[in-house]
């Protein structure tokens, strides 16, 4: 299986939730569990997440309009002790249930106390950041608002956001891929390490990106009054091949004096960054009007070239001039289209492509067109062959 294919993902997740299960059993038999309460709580977090990014990948997105009764994803809940044990995929709905379940508790257990480095663990802020990302997919907004406020509590999410027209500005390529996903790095809430070919065809293959489309991406800075523009480092390969320099490769030689390895990269799993748009867009839905432009600012204020307060704004004049509807509509696509800038090559765009259903089209090299428009099965990705040896049935095609 290639590095970065559906099919080792769906089997890295089910390792990770198997290595969440084997730690829960462990503490569950334990004398004194209670001296292990942040432990379980990161395994329940952990198990949690898998599962979260599974179904939204592997089965039809959640939809708390609709009974969710599409085919899910196993929700493994124990210690594997067969050599192929048999799985039912339940709903998607069931799914939801069980990761609300252990999402709840968890939560409470996290402790940031008992980790040298709480950032390559569910460190109570990453923890907030996914309860927020969770309600933000099931729309119960007040939740969403909940759960981000409690990732910073001292609402300092200014000082925290990634410095791009600040520190970052003057970086060189290679100084940026260095730091971008450093424990160190403010905005980095979670860490997550994963071997990958990502830093190495970043600005190619399909994870490529050409400057016209750079163009349509980042015009979203003409919704900000002031003639403003994004700060963001654009720099190419080869011929017409863009990127931002953020993930690199490192490598993992097999032993001391091997010339053969892995290449990794560090992936920041949760920021600061999508916990302030996951607030700003529940206000919206709120109505609370204020607070999503405070925010907004907030935003802008470390993203565009040249900052001036006086002149850099988003208003709801600015908004209206841009996408012309009214005013919760303007702030949620003025979200959407900071975040479609924000977050370029790292894929989080999906997740909000599936939330609103928009219809994706995408143009081949050789100039063809394919547009997969809300519902159509290809949105969902198949289930790896190899779990039918477990009873697991396929999508549909």
């Amino acid at each position: 299986m290639s590095r970065d294919s559906p099919d080792l993902y769906w089997a890295e997740c089910y390792r990770a939730i198997s290595v969440a299960n084997e730690a829960l059993d462990i503490i569950s038999k334990v004398s004194n569990p209670e001296e292990y309460n942040a432990q379980k709580g990161e395994a329940l977090l952990a198990r949690a997440y898998a599962h979260f990014m599974l179904v939204n990948y592997y089965c039809k997105f959640f939809d708390p309009q609709q009974p969710n009764d599409s085919p899910g994803i196993p929700y493994v809940t124990v210690p594997e002790n067969v050599v192929i044990k048999q799985y039912e995929r339940g709903t998607v709905a069931s799914v939801y249930q069980n990761i609300e379940k252990d999402l709840l508790e968890g939560l409470p257990l996290i402790s940031d106390g008992v980790y040298t480095v709480p950032k390559y663990h569910f460190n109570i802020a990453a923890a907030n950041a996914f309860a927020s990302r969770f309600y933000l997919v099931k729309k119960d907004y007040q939740k969403v608002l909940q759960y981000a406020n409690a990732a910073f509590p001292s609402n300092n999410f200014g000082e925290n956001l990634r410095p791009w027209n600040t520190t970052y500005a003057s970086m060189s390529p290679a100084e940026l891929f260095n730091t971008y996903s450093r424990a160190t790095q403010n905005a980095n809430l979670l860490l997550v390490e994963t071997a990958s070919n990502y830093g190495r065809y970043v600005a190619n293959y399909r994870y490529g990106m050409t400057y016209a489309k750079w163009q349509e991406i980042s015009a979203s800075e003409q919704i900000i009054a002031g003639n403003a523009s994004w700060v963001f480092p654009l720099y190419y390969r080869g011929d017409n091949n863009y990127f931002i320099p953020k993930l690199t490769e490192y490598f993992v030689r097999e032993s001391v004096n091997a010339e053969i390895g892995l290449p990794y990269v560090m992936l920041p799993i949760f920021t600061v960054e999508e916990v302030l748009f996951n607030r700003i867009e529940a206000n919206a839905y709120l109505n609370n009007t204020t607070a999503c432009l405070t925010d907004l600012n907030t935003y802008i204020s470390k993203r565009v070239a040249n900052y001036d307060p006086s002149q850099h704004k988003v208003t709801a004049s600015s908004m209206s001039n841009y996408f012309r509807g009214n005013l919760r509509s303007n702030i949620i696509n003025t979200v959407l289209a900071f975040k479609r800038v924000e977050f370029v090559q790292e894929g989080m765009r999906w997740f909000d492509i599936q939330r609103y259903n928009a219809t994706v089209s995408h143009t081949t090299r050789a100039g063809s067109v394919i547009t997969i428009p809300a519902g159509d099965n290809r949105r969902v990705l198949q289930i790896p062959q190899t779990a039918a040896l477990s009873g697991i049935q396929q999508n549909p095609r």
